[in-house]
């Protein structure tokens, strides 16, 4: 019996279908790590649609509900700021839908520098690889293009903020879900691992997201979590902001 023929069958007899979020990012071998938070810090999210989340782009007020979205990045900073009242934290969220690495470089000295972030948070990479299946003018960049932007960017974020301290998101899809089919596999894997590996090289935290939602499916179907294989259903931005929440010490 598949996953889903199970969640369906519980919900008809009535029995309790118990997701612990903390039990699927333990499994996803989160750890916590050594972010440091202090009093006054900003913290920033950047990143393509499933950052943007909805965002009003017409303000810009740290904390505010409508700048931070309705995605894992609204509900990651309710936390920060429930459970660390005392820092006066300010948080913002600069993702736009669509982006690719390009583009956030293409703003960047406005929607990141200018907000001097003590922890910067960047989940890119998807639409540099899902844009290149597009029928008509398809993205032609490759994985070569996705290194060499993501790492000239954050060599360029080191420079001005030596201090920062990074996180980076691992791409990730749900396969069989809408929009991501057998024509992303096996090349999209590379997107993954090469986040991985520049996380790696500038010393950044890393969020396995891939396998935050391989473990997720194990316990609810995949359309449960994401409504098109890419971005978040509302469970899904919740069990984001877990996995965030839980790699940077929380």
């Amino acid at each position: 019996m598949t996953n889903r023929r199970k969640f369906i069958q519980n919900l008809a007899l009535g029995t309790s279908v118990a997701l612990s979020f903390p039990k699927i990012v333990a499994a996803a071998g989160i750890k916590g790590t050594s972010i440091n938070l202090n009093v006054n810090d900003v913290i920033l999210f950047q990143g393509d649609s499933i950052t943007d989340a909805g965002r009003d782009k017409k303000k810009e007020q740290a904390n505010d509900p409508a700048t931070l979205g309705n995605g894992y990045s609204f509900v990651a900073a309710s936390q920060l700021l429930l459970k660390r009242a005392s820092l006066n934290l300010q948080i913002f969220n600069k993702g736009i839908s669509g982006n690719k690495v390009y583009q956030l470089a293409d703003r960047w000295d406005d929607d990141c520098l200018r907000l001097k972030p003590n922890v910067l948070s960047i989940l890119i990479g998807v639409n540099d690889y899902w844009h290149t299946l597009a029928k008509e003018n398809p993205y032609q960049g490759t994985i070569d293009t996705y290194k060499k932007d993501l790492k000239s960017l954050l060599v360029r974020t080191k420079k001005e903020l030596p201090e920062v301290q990074l996180i980076i998101g691992e791409p990730f899809a749900v396969k069989d879900v809408r929009a991501v089919t057998d024509e992303w596999y096996p090349k999209f894997n590379e997107y993954r691992m090469a986040a991985k590996e520049i996380a790696n090289e500038f010393n950044a935290v890393f969020i396995p997201y891939q396998q935050v939602f391989d473990e997720a499916i194990k316990q609810a179907p995949a359309n449960y979590w994401t409504g098109d294989g890419v971005h978040p259903s509302l469970a899904g931005a919740a069990l984001m902001a877990q996995a965030w929440l839980k790699a940077v010490g929380l």
